[in-house]
């Protein structure tokens, strides 16, 4: 069997702790469970990767703010943000892992994910 290996997938997952990285891909969806859109970000820089997923939802719009205002984009009430705009720019982030019940299967699952934006 032949396996193609896309373009920075041999990279492999952030170390937890405070990384400068820069964003290089977006990906929209919505939530398997429940249909909530989400944008996925990949934070990336020379020692690895991570992804990190935003929901669109209440509980959601603070983290995507802070990204938006850390990344150097002008947040307004009733103004729509863009998030190709995101694509190349720098952060620093919190790596860290998060655990949490899958609401379908019942199992606990571990995952690493991007907190705390700071303006590079």
């Amino acid at each position: 069997m032949k396996i193609a290996v896309e373009k920075g997938q041999e990279k492999t997952l952030l170390a937890d702790g405070r990384q400068r990285v820069t964003i290089t891909d977006i990906e929209e969806g919505s939530s398997e469970n429940k249909g909530i859109p989400f944008f996925a970000v990949r934070f990336e820089n020379d020692e690895g990767y991570v992804t990190h997923r935003f929901y669109q939802s209440e509980a959601g719009m603070p983290a995507i703010i802070s990204l938006f205002e850390e990344a150097g984009i002008e947040v307004k009430a009733g103004r729509e943000l863009d998030t190709k705009q995101l694509v190349g720019k720098e952060v620093t982030i919190e790596v860290g892992e998060r655990t949490y019940t899958d609401p379908v299967t019942h199992n606990e699952r571990t995952l690493k994910q991007a907190i705390n934006f700071l303006a590079s």
